[in-house]
């Protein structure tokens, strides 16, 4: 018996010591290049010269201006598709009707092709909606690709995805053991928690909403609709994910980027975009130097919305460093939290925020699920990133930033009318209103840190 008490303590040790990171280095991109580098090779040889040069050239990379370029080629070195691509209009949705109304109208109108790739697919009533178009439009002869985050199915039984398969859609798991033990151990803890939809390659949307009833119904969140030439980049990302996971794509690669489709007709038109993929077998954490380096960079303000705020050290110090410096740095934060664990971890950065200057405003009501970036009137960041060690470690997540001051400016103000359901907290009155147990909560669920 004490022999078996033993083994359990040594083997929690280790599980503890994996799914915290701690001695196991998830930046291993040996481990996985081979899976990317066989769907980029196809990618390579069946996309034209002519389609090459139009999608992947990232001449636009000169179009930005002297003090954002630098972040744009940061972000290119980070990975080889992290291009600027201009010329693109975009819708930036907030409410989740407003994407409820425009994605199923895009889905009915698909002909040739659907691409999904999602963290949440609910068998709720969004789901279902979703559901019966997609299956309606595989039984039309369009091609339907979906790529399922399998590990947060929660309740959604098995049937719910074989009556889409039976109808013709292509449903795949991310992760699967029987992708390779490799790829199995690599992403275990790892979650796609990516959102992406494309449509005939013409629409694309994009962003931090889910697809089930918190998201078009109940939760506040920040989504876009895009057309124009970043379209490619999407698409590549999806046909990597997909390929990666051991997919099939009928055809050749070229047929997904036939044409360069223009830009419709949106809020915000001829717009420089740059979508930034991450994943843990990359080389570098993508969105965390990214958000690091606006933090260096701000000259006047930051303001950030994330639901999840548990930020790794370096995330942290670059934070106080700005504020430090005299820049305006906010957060916006929930005032709860649909995760009960990470409300006390959440808390337990408040005190030495406010302390470094940072200004921090919980907002109660609607549970504020959006994850966005504005700085100085000059980039918005909106995408799947929370500001947590999941996300800028450990998931596969993706990010849009848009260089555009009209984009930068709308965003600020979406912030502050934000900021006005909320309260600022008040050092003094924050640290009186902490009872012990919330202190005590809040201090040990810091430690798993990594586990949030």
């Amino acid at each position: 018996m004490t022999f078996l008490w033993v083994i359990s303590g040594v083997a929690a040790f280790a599980l503890f010591f994996y799914f915290c990171q701690a001695g196991f280095n998830y930046r291993r991109p040996s481990v996985l290049r081979r899976l990317h580098a066989a769907s980029r090779k196809r990618l390579e040889a069946e996309i034209t010269p002519r389609q090459k040069d139009l999608y992947f050239g990232g001449e636009d990379l000169e179009k930005l201006g002297e003090d954002e370029r630098p972040l744009a080629q940061l972000m290119l070195e980070c990975g080889e598709g992290n291009k600027v691509y201009g010329g693109n209009s975009l819708e930036i949705i907030t409410s989740g009707l407003r994407k409820r109304e425009l994605l199923l109208q895009d889905l009915k109108e698909a002909r040739e092709y659907i691409h999904i790739e999602y963290f949440k697919f609910g068998g709720d009533r969004a789901g279902r909606e979703v559901r019966e178009i997609l299956m309606q439009k595989a039984r039309e002869g369009v091609e339907v690709y979906f790529l399922l985050n399998n590990m947060m199915r929660g309740s959604v039984p098995r049937r719910y995805f074989r009556a889409m398969e039976k109808a013709g859609v292509r449903v795949l798991p991310y992760t699967h053991i029987r992708t390779g033990l490799s790829q199995w151990f690599m992403h275990v803890n790892s979650l796609n928690h990516r959102k992406l939809v494309i449509i005939d390659g013409k629409v694309a949307y994009t962003g931090g909403m889910n697809l089930n009833d918190n998201y078009f119904f109940r939760w506040g969140d920040t989504h876009m609709r895009i057309t124009g030439p970043v379209i490619a980049r999407l698409q590549a990302s999806f046909l990597d994910s997909w390929l990666s996971s051991r997919g099939k794509a009928d055809g050749p690669m070229s047929r997904y980027f036939e044409s360069a489709f223009p830009a419709q007709e949106a809020p915000y038109g001829n717009k420089l975009m740059q979508v930034v993929v991450s994943a843990p077998e990359y080389p570098r954490p993508t969105a965390l130097l990214c958000y690091e380096w606006v933090l260096k960079h701000a000259r006047e303000y930051v303001y950030i919305q994330t639901p999840y705020f548990v930020p790794p050290k370096s995330l942290l110090q670059a934070l106080k460093e700005c504020a430090g410096r005299g820049v305006d740095v906010r957060l916006l934060l929930p005032g709860w939290i649909d995760t009960p664990l990470v409300g006390p971890a959440n808390r337990s950065y408040y005190a030495e925020c406010i302390e470094a200057g940072i200004r921090i405003v919980e907002r109660f009501g609607v549970f504020n699920h959006s994850k966005t970036l504005v700085a100085d009137d000059v980039l918005t960041i909106i995408g799947a990133s929370n500001l947590d060690a999941r996300s800028l470690y450990v998931n596969s997540e993706m990010d849009s930033i848009i260089y555009d001051t009209q984009v930068a400016q709308d965003c600020k103000e979406t912030f502050l009318k934000g900021c006005t359901k909320g309260r600022e907290l008040q050092l003094t009155e924050w640290k009186a209103s902490r009872s012990l147990y919330q202190k005590f909560a809040s201090g040990l669920m810091r430690l798993f840190h990594a586990l949030l």
